[in-house]
């Protein structure tokens, strides 16, 4: 994991003491709410339905486990017991007192945390893959051009006050785990003819009201140019995208207005200005960064036979076995999954407790290390082969043994109705309905993987554009109702799904998600996907099942 050095520390800490002193104002009148809006935002601290929200930047997704005790303490001291982590691998608290906030990131201070840009018209916290520098596919580790991004897009003073948010995904292996081409930049590591590897940039991509797959601007970008490339996409932008339209202020509109060729030219253009600066990236700047994620001391001389230990000893842990736990590039170990996901539990959410026992498991089993993926789960990415059956005891006592990763109970949720002032309906009671429903199902491993994600307005929070099964809650004359999206993917095959139809009554939309899934099942062929089935059948005869028994639809 990368580690701090003075100059990273200093600067949290002052930014710290700014937003402690730019709070104090508010509080006493000196700064009225649209001069503290900004301010607030730039530090991760949203109004909510409620009561105010703090995002807290998770970069790249890794957690250590001091890092994990300190969220813990945080949820249990200034909020309600639990925080939620979100699709892009940061976590949410969602009952700070507004005063209390700058205590907080204080605190997070102490521990190589901040809420810096995780809010705000700026470059947002950068996602990768959760399984970089563990899965045996990849070309190579994401996480230090990760750091890279972090560290020069932080407070970047050209960049912190751009038309809209911007978003950036990198991927090192040819499977997207980290859904890149719906980001404002997406960067895939990939290899020339030559047998360089550089960088597959794509642009444009987003979701919300106008959802677009990003487009490819640059087959293949050198290492070295990437921050100036970066530049100069972030500078035709700031220039022309539209502030007079939040609604039309996001890249992807900007591509689209002007063109994948045209906008490509503008930012050649203004690359070539700039290419050979400082920004240019040193094989010997790569390499130290390189040197922070470097592997753990694992144990040496395993092979793979070390799982077949604890193979018979429980019908429930090879189960978990087969559902939470992946492949490592590494015999002997593998990567292992902690759902949050389970019944009774509403995706991502996670309770002080836990986060103290997952902070013990990663210390015991996992060299001190987290990860939060994009799905809302959490990993432990180097557990031992030979650790699993006592890591399964271990988690069964804190309910993060739920068997269900790729399921259809592994639901993305977005917080909605329950706790955003944006949404038009409620998403974590229709997440509950669909996770309850199937768990009682001996089927549920037979479905496969169908991919669930659940939003409750058209920001697309919970990602439903690219969900196998996108559910996106809207507000009818004060009630709740839901539209139906099938076919997207977020994965390297991206696509947007398409409306089947009329919205679903409250009432009813957990029924058509249940009578969706029997469609598939009953008309799939041997080895058949969901999205393979969809794209065979069409949309007919799911459209047919889900609305064969509703009661009402708008």
């Amino acid at each position: 994991m990368y580690r701090y050095d003075k100059h990273d520390q200093r600067l949290i800490e002052e930014r710290v003491t700014e937003f402690k002193h730019q709070t104090r104002r508010f509080l006493e009148g000196d700064l009225d709410v649209d001069q503290f809006r900004s301010l607030r935002l730039m530090n991760g601290l949203y109004v909510e339905r409620y009561a105010p929200m703090l995002r807290v930047a998770i970069p790249y997704g890794e957690l250590s486990s001091k890092q994990l005790r300190r969220l813990a303490h945080v949820a249990r001291n200034y909020d309600r017991g639990y925080g939620h982590f979100t699709t892009r691998q940061n976590i949410q608290f969602n009952w700070p007192k507004l005063e209390q906030a700058p205590e907080i990131l204080e605190q997070l201070a102490e521990v190589q945390m901040h809420a810096i840009q995780s809010s705000g018209n700026c470059i947002r916290n950068t996602t990768t893959d959760h399984l970089a520098g563990i899965t045996p596919d990849e070309i190579e580790d994401p996480r230090p051009y990760c750091e890279i991004i972090r560290q020069w897009s932080t407070l970047h003073p050209e960049f912190s006050f751009l038309p809209r948010k911007f978003k950036i995904a990198v991927t090192g292996s040819p499977r997207d785990r980290a859904a890149s081409q719906v980001h404002d930049i997406g960067l895939h590591l990939v290899k020339n003819a030559a047998g360089e590897t550089g960088f597959q940039v794509y642009v444009g991509g987003g979701q919300g009201r106008t959802p677009v797959i990003g487009v490819i601007i640059r087959e293949f970008l050198p290492k070295a140019d990437l921050l100036t490339y970066f530049e100069a996409i972030l500078r035709v932008y700031n220039l022309l995208g539209r502030r007079d339209n939040i609604y039309k202020a996001r890249i992807k509109i900007l591509v689209k207005s002007l063109g994948i060729r045209r906008f490509r030219k503008m930012v050649n253009e203004e690359w070539q200005h700039i290419r050979e600066t400082s920004l240019q990236l040193h094989q010997r700047e790569i390499d130290n960064m390189v040197e922070h994620f470097r592997d753990p001391p694992f144990v040496k001389g395993l092979d793979a036979s070390s799982q077949e230990l604890g193979l018979t000893r429980n019908p429930q842990f090879r189960r978990w076995l087969a559902q939470n736990t992946l492949s490592h590039k590494r015999a002997g170990y593998r990567a292992v999954y902690l759902s949050l996901k389970a019944p009774e539990q509403a995706p991502g959410d996670i309770t002080a407790e836990q986060l103290d026992a997952v902070a013990d498991l990663a210390e015991r089993y996992s060299f001190g290390e987290a990860r939060t993926t994009h799905t809302q789960n959490l990993l432990l990415p180097h557990v031992l082969e030979a650790d699993l059956f006592e890591l399964w005891k271990a988690t069964r006592k804190f309910a993060l043994d739920t068997p269900n990763i790729g399921t259809v109970t592994d639901v993305i949720c977005c917080p909605g109705l329950d706790f955003c002032s944006l949404a038009n309906a409620s998403a974590i009671p229709i997440a509950l309905e669909i996770n309850q429903r199937f768990s009682q199902l001996e089927s549920l491993y037979d479905i496969g993987d169908v991919q669930i994600k659940i939003s409750g307005c058209m920001n697309a929070c919970g990602h439903h554009h690219v969900g196998h099964i996108g559910i996106l809650g809207v507000d009818k004359k004060g009630e709740e109702w839901y539209q139906l999206t099938l076919g997207g993917s977020a994965d390297e095959d991206a696509r947007l799904g398409q409306r089947i139809g009329p919205a679903f009554a409250r009432e009813d939309i957990t029924d058509a998600i249940q009578r969706i899934i029997e469609t598939y099942v009953d008309l799939r062929r041997e080895g058949e996907s969901f999205l393979q089935t969809l794209d065979r059948l069409g949309l007919e005869p799911f459209k047919q099942g889900a609305y064969s028994l509703s009661r009402k639809s708008s």
